[in-house]
């Protein structure tokens, strides 16, 4: 499984839903075509059907974040037998659709076959070869999070607090589960994101749960909520300090090798390379935009130093703190996008500004996007303030300039996530309307970031380019970060000082980042995305036009829903594949 970064994120995003009604878009030869499965003959839909529906019994979590309430409350099964049992599924399920390959499928078929595979196999590298259960903390987060029963209004309060109670009765033995599951010794890193996501929870569910479910008046249903609520806060304590017990013998072991990185980029995102050339591209990318901030910096900053014209763009903090000035710039990005043509918005939605709460803190931004089966329901972008245990100095240095921001709230929400959400919920086919991934996620939300600066975008101004160029290095650092420290070839320490001196991060995000990177070393896509989007841009605009052929570019590059790039690549550049860089 991606790990959502919100990503889910995040993302870190494994999203992977489909309407187990009728298809209205199915031609006669789509709702025709068959193939032999188990001795049995089915068409290709009604096994997407069937396929979706062990899925959802298997994560019954993800199931209730996308919207199909009627999981509310249930967590997967975490046991090692569990996670077996989830193995061999997915096995079984990868033989089904292999029978598929022959029978004569329609083109979208035939992309939606090679979708779900690529699902399948993004799966089963988490959970077998990268034995993420019972390694990584971080595998766990989007399943424990009660955000949906928490800020979602999908239903009426007293609803939602019957959920959230189903949820809580569940938390002890999840908790049970990832604890037996979890080897030790635990790398440091993952010592401290367990205890930033699990101790986080225990502040938030002493806390904001009860506040947000004060007003309901059932008094059984209150009773309830307290006991099931105290028992999660219990297990919860009790869990964070487990990982506070793993300090003293934390290690540093957590590289995955070269070999499981490669595999990595292989089955998640489709992308065949060598490490070495992968490294080359991304070290060339950050090059170039050093080389952009200098000519930026003589301009803005002129006679001072690289780290001096950062420093000055940063002191220029946002009016009325991030939030406030975040909610002003969403305003300001639809319209830019409304009066360049660069994609179409096709809805009339809008998101929301937030502090993030405490436990999703490890990340200074991420946005939360209702699933597909949520109607009229906000996405709420998320800002999160620093850490209060650190230094003031370092507190405030780590609060971004009003033009770093604004590229955060362009990647967030406009053109960024939110867009591309917009867009996936209105695809064609049901599966790209939810199953979104890493790659295609963040390189969408980073790819835009330049784009709208190449669109025009603080008309030139050196500080508005500066805080792009900001955001970008970030995400080539973060790139040759995760090849470095998951080969062997980079220490922690090591790119936390590349985070500082390279992408000119402060010491806060540069302490952040680089731990992120040992639990997700798949934070490379959002540069790696970005690299495959604009090449291919460059591509499909070369016969159509170029720049003027940016918004059909958009349109069609997004109507896919989210899955590997160089599955897109292949949709819309025919059978020529091409260079995915």
């Amino acid at each position: 499984m991606i790990l959502r970064t919100s990503v889910r994120l995040h993302f870190v995003i494994t999203l992977l839903i489909l309407l187990a009604v009728a298809n209205c878009h199915m031609t006669t030869r789509d709702s025709e075509t068959r193939s032999k499965s188990s001795g049995d003959e089915i068409s290709w839909d009604a096994y997407i059907n069937q396929f979706l529906d062990a899925y959802f019994a298997a994560h019954p979590d993800f199931a209730a974040r996308s919207g199909r309430h009627e999981f509310d409350g249930k967590l997967p099964d975490w046991s090692s037998a569990g996670i077996k049992k989830e193995i061999q599924r997915l096995r079984a399920e990868k033989a089904r659709v292999s029978k598929f390959e022959d029978s004569g499928l329609e083109k979208r078929q035939e992309f939606e076959r090679n979708y779900v595979m690529s699902v399948i196999d993004a799966d089963l590298f988490w959970l077998e070869s990268a034995e993420w259960p019972y390694r990584n903390p971080q595998f766990y987060s989007d399943a424990i999070d009660p955000d949906v029963y928490v800020s979602r209004p999908y239903a009426p309060l007293d609803q939602r607090l019957r959920s959230y109670t189903s949820y809580a009765k569940a938390i002890p033995a999840a908790l049970a589960q990832i604890r037996k599951n979890l080897r030790t010794p635990l790398p440091k890193t993952y010592v401290q994101i367990g205890k930033t996501t699990f101790g986080g929870l225990v502040s938030f569910y002493e806390k904001d749960v009860p506040a947000v479910f004060a007003s309901v008046k059932d008094e059984q249903l209150q009773k309830d909520f307290s006991e099931a609520n105290a028992a999660a806060i219990k297990a919860m304590r009790e869990l964070d300090a487990w990982f506070q017990s793993q300090q003293a013998t934390a290690t540093d072991n957590f590289a995955i090798g070269a070999g499981k990185f490669s595999e990595m980029l292989r089955e998640t995102e489709g992308v065949e390379v060598r490490l070495d050339e992968l490294e080359g591209v991304g070290r060339r990318d950050l090059e170039r935009n050093q080389a952009a901030l200098r000519e930026a910096c003589a301009s803005y900053a002129p006679g001072q130093t690289l780290a001096e014209c950062v420093a000055k763009e940063e002191a220029h903090k946002p009016t009325g703190g991030s939030v406030e000035m975040a909610r002003k710039q969403l305003t300001d990005l639809k319209a830019f996008l409304a009066e360049k043509n660069i994609v179409t918005i096709p809805g009339t939605e809008e998101a929301l500004v937030a502090e993030a709460p405490a436990y999703r803190r490890w990340n200074f931004a991420y946005i939360n996007i209702p699933g597909p089966y949520e109607k009229n329901l906000p996405s709420t972008y998320y800002i999160a303030p620093p850490d209060p245990t650190w230094s003031p100095q370092e507190k405030d240095a780590y609060l971004p300039g009003q033009a770093n921001l604004l590229f955060t709230s362009v990647h967030e929400v406009w053109p960024g996530h939110f867009l591309q959400f917009l867009h996936a919920n209105r695809a064609q086919s049901k599966f790209g309307q939810v199953f979104v991934g890493y790659a295609f996620a963040e390189g969408w939300a980073h790819y835009t970031e330049e784009m709208m600066w190449e669109a025009g975008l603080g008309n030139g101004d050196p500080e508005t380019h500066i805080g792009q160029l900001l955001n970008a290095m970030l995400r080539n650092v973060r790139f040759l970060s995760a090849i470095g420290m998951h080969t062997g070839t980079m220490t922690v320490q090591e790119s936390e000082q590349m985070f500082r001196e390279q992408g000119f991060q402060d010491a806060g995000t540069a302490r952040q980042q680089a731990a992120r990177g040992t639990f997700d070393p798949a934070y490379l896509n959002y540069t790696m995305g970005k690299l495959m989007i604009k090449k291919l841009r460059e591509d499909w605009t070369a016969e159509r036009g170029g720049k003027q052929a940016w918004q059909k570019f958009h349109d069609e590059f997004l109507k896919y829903g989210g899955p590997p790039i160089p599955l897109v690549r292949r949709a819309m550049r025919g059978e020529e594949r091409g260079s995915v860089f």
